[in-house]
């Protein structure tokens, strides 16, 4: 059977030059890759797990969690203030 496919090109030069130093065509690498996957067992999926929380709504925390660099201002000043 016939497909598209779409690999980035770094990986695509790989393959091909795997495929020549084999002597075999890309599509046969794919193929044997793709089988050795699918023989592997699957991994593992984790359960579903529900999020407790307490209280009636609203912050849980007082940080902006909108705002990433007051997150990493907040962890960078918990963290340090303890070294010293």
């Amino acid at each position: 059977m016939r497909t598209t496919i779409t690999l980035d090109e770094r990986l695509l030069h790989r393959l091909k030059k795997r495929a020549a130093e084999s002597g075999t065509s890309v599509s046969r690498l794919i193929e044997r890759a793709v089988r050795l996957l699918l023989q592997a067992p699957a991994p593992e999926r984790r359960g579903h797990f529900d999020l407790v929380t307490f209280g009636e709504g609203g912050q849980f925390t007082s940080l902006n969690v909108d705002k990433t660099a007051a997150l990493l201002e907040s962890d960078d000043i918990e963290r340090f203030a303890q070294q010293r």
